[in-house]
């Protein structure tokens, strides 16, 4: 028999052979450390009166990698304890939520800089997107949006960026053109509305009982404020800064 080796312990020998972690935090067979969250997944929370919203948007924001649902609420006192608790990324925030709080005022609780506030809504009219901005909200999208403008405006409002509907973006934009323009005088709206119904200078003045060169002169400055050389300018940036009906 061969005599045992005089610095062996009697122990089998486990040199070469692959340990496996025992505790947590160890690395795993990839050479990472396992973490509970996985590095740059946005955690939203979900906040629409409507059940079967909250169910679509769910089973929707479940089939986008790097975006998790952390948290739903049906009401905007719901939100504001949710997000406490919570600490999401990102609040989907409707703007009608039945009785009680609604979406603008849930958001100025929620909004802060570390839990950004994204309006999910049907409603697009300038007093709503003007109060839901005015709120704190990074970002204001339309339900009608398709799924891929969704995923790219919840990981933008992560990182503090503005996103917005197109159709939003475009009244956001005349809103500033607008003023940021030297505002129309009372007599010189009332040209421009003369003007928008395709009367002439002549018929201008005869209309506001001035005379013509009168009305040369308003046109010059009204051309000057709009940023336009031209009648048919003048009348089609009037109607889109809703200047005129």
């Amino acid at each position: 028999m061969t005599p045992p080796d005089p610095g062996s312990t009697g122990a089998p020998d486990t040199r070469g052979t692959p340990t496996t972690p025992s505790a947590p935090g160890v690395t795993d067979d990839t050479g990472s450390t396992p973490t509970p969250d996985t590095p740059g997944t946005v955690r939203v929370l979900l906040c629409d009166d409507h059940a079967v919203v909250r169910a679509g948007l769910l089973a929707l924001l479940g089939s986008e990698p790097g975006v998790e649902v952390v948290g739903e609420a049906g009401s905007g006192e719901e939100a504001v304890a949710a997000a406490a608790k919570l600490r999401p990324d990102v609040v989907l925030m409707d703007l009608q939520l039945g009785p009680g709080m609604d979406g603008v005022e849930a958001t100025r609780r929620i909004a802060a800089p570390d839990v950004r506030v994204l309006v999910l809504t049907t409603y697009d009219t300038d007093a709503d997107v003007t109060r839901a901005v005015d709120a704190g909200a990074t970002g204001y999208l339309l339900k009608a949006e398709r799924p891929e403008e969704l995923f790219a405006a919840i990981r933008a409002a992560a990182e503090g960026r503005t996103a917005l509907s197109a159709p939003v973006a475009g009244r956001v934009l005349d809103r500033a053109r607008g003023a940021a323009a030297p505002a129309l005088t009372a007599r010189e709206r009332d040209i421009l509305g003369q003007l928008a119904h395709g009367l002439g200078n002549r018929d201008i003045a005869r209309a506001l009982f001035i005379s013509e060169a009168t009305v040369k002169t308003h046109l010059g400055r009204i051309y000057a404020k709009l940023g336009v050389d031209t009648r048919a300018g003048a009348v089609a940036v009037a109607k889109e800064r809703r200047l005129v009906p």
